[in-house]
């Protein structure tokens, strides 16, 4: 039987204070780099031995 997962630990001073500084601050994706991104997805879609779900981005 698998072990239960542990909580994940809460993020305290400066470390919650990068977290909350890089959410502020997302960079949106070029359409370049969304395209590599789907091109390595379908290359690993394509030698993957178990059933992956079809990219929907």
């Amino acid at each position: 039987m698998a072990r239960p997962i542990e909580l994940t630990p809460t993020l305290r001073g400066r470390d919650a204070e990068r977290f909350f500084e890089m959410m502020d601050n997302v960079q949106p994706v070029s359409r370049e780099e969304l395209e590599r991104m789907k091109k390595n997805y379908e290359y690993f879609r394509s030698i993957a031995t178990f059933p992956m779900p079809e990219c929907k981005l």
